[in-house]
Parts: C-alpha cells; structure tokens; sequence
C-alpha cells in the first residue's frame, strides 16, 4: 500500500513538469531521463540521434523523435508490458537542444526563436512584435522542404483560428515585406493624394481623407483598381448610394496598392 501511493506521488510530481505535460517535441540532440520503477539496469539517460531513435536495453532501438514526453513514456510502457508485469515508466527531457524555429523576410526583423512548448503560428507571430510591414498573404511555413502552411492574412488579421497551425522545431518562417503600402485618390477629388494603408481603411473613409469629392464628381462612378496576386481587377463603387441610401454594401474595404478614381462629370 505505501509503495503503490510512493509511485502515486512521484507520478503526480513528474506530470506537472511542462517536459511530461505534451507540450514539448522531442528531437535530435535532446537528452532524456528515462527510468523504469524498480529496475536500476532499465534507467538511463539517452541522447536522441541524428535518426531520431534511442537505444533502450532489452527493447532496442525506439523511434523518440517527434513524440511528446507522456507519448514516449506510453510506448516505452506498452513494449515493457511484454517483459515487466506493470513497469512503470517515466520520461523527462533532461537537456531541449532541439528547439530552434528560424524566421527571416524583408517584412521583420530576422531571428532564431526557441520553443519549449508547444507553440502554434499565432502565438509564435504575436511573439515577433510588430507586423505593419509584413505582407501577410505571402508569407508561409516551411517544414522538411515543403511550404505546409500559406498565407497568415486570416488567422492573424481576421481572428480565424482554424488556419492555425502547430510550429516544430527547425520549420522555417518567411515573411516578405509589404511593398505597396499606399492607397492612391485621383480623379475629382479636392486633394488627390496617396493615403498609407490602415487595416480596415474603406473607400469613403479614403476619399474623404483626399478632402471629399468635389464639385465636378460623378459620385456613383468610382472605380477602384486592384492588383491582387499579379491579377487585375476593377471595382466599380457607388458612392452617392452609400451617403444618400444607406447601402453600405459600396463602401468597399481597400487593399494595400488600390487605386481609386472618381470619375468627372460636366453636369
């Protein structure tokens, strides 16, 4: 009864640690503390190889890298099963060396972060400060030579969590600058001018900035042009149906490089 609530409480002890906890990935170069309860010859301390595996005696070679400590733990419990009656086995990352995540563009400033946890794309982009100049649509996660994850634009600027992604040790980042940063106003507007993009800037909000139509405006006849991934598109705006009817559905929200034109009219 007091050895089985001894191994309780150590149990208790060793799952509070974040190496135990899940959060953490085990990888190349990583040392872990390995001990069987009851068998000295069975605790170990291994240093994960470059193949990601470890030799435990009497089992062999296991595959360790890319589990979590409690995963680990768990196979280690399930192979000894065939030759301890009810091991009872833990795991603790003794020594993370395999936690870098390397994240480089035009659009931040470039660095080598260190995860050890278990981090997703959100937590490690609000970890990297200010991203008024990252262009967001291109930027994207590769992981072994493939870029698994495009695109950042929705989840950290719309809140879409569901494109969220878990970062490992060793993916590689790239956020490229912002090169168009500019919403340009011409036509009959009082100032035509260009306008620093803002997240969340509208057409109207933008051609007021330009100091409003004047009178030569056609205000049902904007057009804004837009490039959008090399492909050209026009959007035709209806202003005077914004500010007279309500129709909200015309105050369009602008992109970084939109250009709006106000057409003339003589009458």
């Amino acid at each position: 009864m007091i050895k089985r609530l001894i191994i309780t409480l150590m149990l208790l002890v060793l799952i509070s640690s974040p190496a135990l906890a899940g959060d953490y990935v085990i990888g190349e170069g990583d040392v872990l503390n390995i001990s069987v309860w009851g068998v000295q010859e069975m605790s170990l301390s291994q240093t994960v190889r470059p193949d990601g595996k470890i030799t435990v005696p009497a089992l062999g070679e296991v595959v360790a890298s890319g589990l979590t400590p409690l995963e680990l733990q768990k196979k280690l419990t399930k192979a000894l099963k065939k030759l301890i009656k009810n091991p009872v086995v833990t795991v603790i990352v003794e020594k993370i060396t395999n936690n870098r995540v390397y994240v480089f563009g035009g659009g931040i400033k470039s660095g080598i972060y260190n995860i050890d946890r278990k981090t997703t794309l959100l937590q490690l982009l609000c970890q990297i400060g200010d991203l008024t100049n990252a262009d967001l649509h291109n930027s994207y996660v590769e992981r072994n030579g493939k870029k698994i994850k495009k695109d950042f634009y929705n989840l950290f600027v719309k809140g879409d969590t569901s494109e969220d992604i878990n970062i490992l040790p060793d993916d590689v980042i790239f956020i490229p600058a912002l090169t168009e940063k500019n919403v340009y106003v011409v036509g009959a507007v009082n100032t035509p001018k260009f306008i620093l993009y803002r997240d969340g800037l509208t057409v109207l909000e933008a051609i007021l900035d330009a100091g409003g139509f004047n009178k030569f405006a056609k205000q049902n006849d904007v057009i804004i042009y837009r490039k959008d991934r090399g492909k050209e598109t026009t959007i035709k705006v209806k202003l005077k149906d914004l500010m007279k009817e309500g129709d909200l559905t015309q105050n369009i929200k602008l992109k970084p490089g939109d250009y709006i034109v106000v057409k003339e009219g003589l009458f």
